[in-house]
């Protein structure tokens, strides 16, 4: 027991130290279904992440990311009973898909 919270708080301090998990660093994130599927064809956490608090799926254009934003805003702006904190996440999602977008050059 006392092996498995050594290797979860070294799990943690190596996320905190590196920016990333142990397993990511070492290329071991690949889902053992698709070992095939090309890096640019997975996406990331963050990306996981804004499309689940936007709404959106897998895919979703330009336009779908920006109106899907716009409505998360108007339920979570400050104005309407939400936080600043909201507000920050989702134009950290809109940014992180925006940014994917570009770098998958659609």
């Amino acid at each position: 027991m006392k092996l498995l919270w050594i290797l979860v708080l070294a799990a943690i301090a190596w996320r905190m130290g590196f920016g990333r998990w142990p397993w990511q660093s070492l290329g071991l994130s690949s889902w053992p279904d698709k070992p095939s599927a090309k890096p640019s064809a997975r996406r990331s956490f963050a990306e996981i992440e804004a499309l689940a608090l936007l709404g959106l799926e897998a895919g979703a254009g330009r336009k779908e990311i920006l109106e899907a934003h716009k409505r998360h805003l108007a339920s979570v702006h400050p104005d309407r009973g939400g936080s600043s904190e909201q507000v920050h996440a989702a134009n950290a999602a809109r940014d992180t898909l925006l940014g994917a977008l570009a770098d998958r050059g659609a």
